[in-house]
């Protein structure tokens, strides 16, 4: 069983920075990683970023240009680097496979707001 521990999120103001962690029990360098978002007042988790085990990247539309997600299969790590956050990246974060199969981690509460 693949277990997911998240990290990073803040209260931060719009435009501002912030890197979410993921950190995967075990090897996860067989798997295709993705971190999703259940926005604040919302029940659907969307999936906001992917990576495969190649490193090929891929976004979803309102996070393209802003958002970078790498890993590092050495540490078992995925990254969420977000920059230009807008109030409406609000909520809270979460790491899993893709498609996801595994139990929802604890999340990372990320909150943008003046």
């Amino acid at each position: 069983q693949v277990q997911f521990v998240e990290s990073g999120g803040d209260l931060v103001q719009p435009g501002g920075s912030l890197r979410l962690s993921c950190s995967v029990s075990g090897s996860m360098r067989m798997l295709y990683m993705g971190w999703y978002r259940q926005r604040l007042g919302g029940n659907e988790l969307e999936l906001v970023a992917h990576i495969d085990t190649i490193n090929n990247a891929m976004y979803e539309d309102s996070v393209k240009g802003r958002f970078t997600i790498s890993r590092d299969n050495a540490l078992n790590t995925v990254y969420l680097q977000m920059n230009s956050l807008k109030p409406e990246d609000t909520g809270v974060y979460y790491c899993n496979v893709v498609p996801f199969r595994y139990a929802w981690g604890q999340g990372t509460q990320v909150t943008v707001s003046s």
